[in-house]
């Protein structure tokens, strides 16, 4: 099925052909990708976008000694196949198997382990920098999408670059896209650079038709070029920043991208490429819709993805639906979601529709959301912010200086907290709860089940201050939302089942497996509900009334929930009661399928008993 593609294992190999045989490869490797891809699943439109881009940057650059820095990293497919690893997409983002980002441990072509955004131009002009003082003859190309391109460290990183003599070449990857279509000034700026690069295109050809009858007039208008390019489009942003910028041009044009990297190569300096792609391309299903296609489970890839019948609402699904009705009760409510413009992750797609004008889509842009949702609380919005976990990590400054410290009512629903499974330790929600629990001001809640996660968006709404919900991906225990929405008390916990000897003290998502384990080992459970204030009276009691006390947490156990409860008895003088902490290991933990992970990390039924069964023996 591949003739051209099974002789390829390398990019020594790849640069070993002739140019005319690069668009039959591009054509059977993106046929591989929609083939591959739809038994495993993973990203998908946005691998498709880059095949002809990924294959002429292995073409024209010495790779490995090359550097290529590939900005997220969800479009190195293609390049992981190139690189020897063909074989490992057959367990791609498994357990033991190949990751869905670039990995340093996985392979020397991946030069710099990727998986948030607008990283690369920052660490390529590193790299970039060690070459020279090492005095090494090495390029250096960062792979940067237009979605990332919105977030400040990108163009901090291109301040740097530009004052700097360096050999770094930016391959903007420009697809009009991020997961979702791209908001702001910066993709309305660079529609108009495609557009009039366009138009100087189309007059350069026809003038070079016209005069190319007449040679001396022809010279003398190739020497007036950049005046006249500069008439139909002034000089660009990148060329202040310092780059000599080049484009756009079809990123789908093999011929023309090895013929302008390769001349890009010989040049010195800071160099800016721009590429146009499409998302999807190749595959129509996913070019006509992208976003369905971004990231996809297994399919059928002549059927393509069929909607599935809908099954228990994800959390995601209930933060959403509260959003709105929370919103229909009060004309102050704001969303507010950053990171690859997700509102299809983040649930705000019904919100955005039906109240559009209190929708904010921020772009990469975590710490801009922050202290953006920060002002809007000075004068009288209640923002809410829709945000992973781990991108939350991205703007931990602005959330202590912007919000902590002016103690501004501003509502963070921290979506993916814990394990997270395919996409691995860079989008696993480990340590919010350690993070967030240290700041003065905050409030932190942990909901056990769909109608709490509800009734704690409502509590953290009412407060004027700040406060967060953190909570799982995908589905809750089943349990149905109650529609009125009631405030709890602050700071009160709830035992669940009386046992006797043993508490297990479960937090938000490991209320479950705590109960399953109570049964076996006739345990009393405390759903406790608060990180942050911990309900101290119901600790105390705890403590006073049984022989061990279990915290058990879907978070990393250093300064986790489980450390809240020891320093709450030992402000209370209280340190008799042995305590067992259940939680996350001092690892990253690999990808895999999150039930798999939390039966390896000890955090279902059997290895809450185990763990228990093992400390009374001690």
């Amino acid at each position: 099925m591949y003739p051209l593609l099974d002789t390829i294992n390398y990019p020594s190999q790849l640069r070993e052909l002739e140019r005319k045989a690069l668009p039959q490869l591009a054509n059977e490797l993106r046929k591989f990708l929609v083939e591959s891809v739809s038994t495993t699943g993973g990203h998908l439109s946005s691998n498709l976008g880059t095949v002809e881009l990924t294959i002429a940057l292995h073409y024209v650059f010495n790779t490995p000694h090359d550097r290529l820095v590939w900005d997220v990293g969800h479009q190195t497919y293609a390049h992981k196949i190139l690189t020897g690893r063909r074989e490992g997409m057959k367990k791609l983002r498994m357990h033991g198997g190949m990751a869905g980002f670039p990995r340093r441990e996985d392979s020397e072509y991946d030069t710099f382990g990727t998986a948030h955004s607008s990283t690369s131009i920052s660490a390529a002009l590193g790299m970039a920098v060690a070459s020279q003082l090492e005095g090494a003859d090495r390029r250096v190309a960062a792979i940067i999408g237009d979605g990332a391109m919105s977030a400040g460290m990108a163009f901090e990183a291109l301040n740097n670059a530009g004052a700097m003599d360096t050999n770094l070449l930016v391959i903007l990857n420009d697809n009009d896209m991020s997961i979702s279509p791209p908001v702001g000034a910066l993709n309305n700026y660079l529609t108009s650079l495609f557009l009039t690069g366009k138009a100087y295109a189309t007059a350069r050809r026809a003038g070079e038709k016209v005069l190319g009858v007449v040679p001396s007039i022809l010279e003398l208008a190739n020497r007036t070029q950049e005046h006249v390019k500069g008439m139909l489009s002034p000089s660009t942003m990148f060329e202040e920043f310092g780059f000599n910028y080049i484009g756009p041009i079809n990123g789908h044009d093999l011929d023309k991208l090895v013929t302008t990297l390769t001349n890009l190569k010989r040049l010195s300096g800071p160099q800016f490429l721009h590429v146009v792609t499409r998302k999807g391309e190749g595959y129509k299903a996913a070019e006509d819709n992208p976003i369905l296609y971004h990231g996809v489970t297994k399919f059928n890839p002549d059927a393509g993805i069929v909607p599935k019948a809908p099954g228990k609402p994800t959390y995601t699904q209930i933060f959403g639906d509260w959003l709105c009705d929370m919103a229909a009760l009060d004309h102050r409510l704001v969303g507010i979601t950053p990171a690859m413009a997700m509102s299809e992750g983040s649930g705000l797609v019904r919100f955005s529709q039906e109240y559009p004008d209190r929708y904010f889509d921020v772009g990469i842009a975590e710490q801009h959301a922050i202290t953006f949702a920060a002002g809007l609380a000075c004068d009288g919005m209640k923002p809410v912010v829709a945000i992973y976990s781990t991108f939350l990590q991205r703007a931990y400054d602005q959330l202590i200086h912007d919000v902590a410290i002016q103690n501004l009512p501003v509502v963070f629903a921290i979506d993916r907290a814990g394990l997270v499974g395919a996409d691995g330790p860079t989008h696993a929600g480990s340590f919010d709860l350690t993070y967030l629990r240290c700041i003065p001001n905050i409030t932190v809640m942990t909901p056990a089940d769909e109608n709490e996660c509800r009734q704690m968006l409502y509590t953290a709404f009412q407060m004027n201050t700040p406060a967060a919900v953190r909570y799982p991906r995908g589905a809750g225990t089943g349990v149905v939302p109650i529609k009125e929405m009631k405030a709890l008390q602050i700071g009160l916990g709830e035992i669940c089942r009386k046992g006797e000897k043993i508490a297990l003290l479960a937090f938000g998502s490991m209320l479950k497996p705590c109960l399953e384990a109570a049964e076996e080992l006739n345990a009393t459970v405390a759903n406790m509900r608060f990180v942050k204030p911990l309900d101290d009276n119901l600790v105390v009691f705890l403590a006073a009334n049984y022989s061990l006390l279990v915290t058990v947490e879907e978070n990393t156990i250093m300064g986790g929930a489980g450390s809240a409860v020891l320093e709450s008895l030992e402000n209370k003088g209280i340190t008799t009661t042995p305590v067992l902490q259940l939680g996350l290991p001092d690892v990253f933990i690999d990808q895999g399928d999150p039930t798999r992970m939390l039966v390896d990390c000890g955090r279902d039924k059997a290895g809450i008993v185990k763990a228990i069964k093992k400390k009374l023996s001690e």
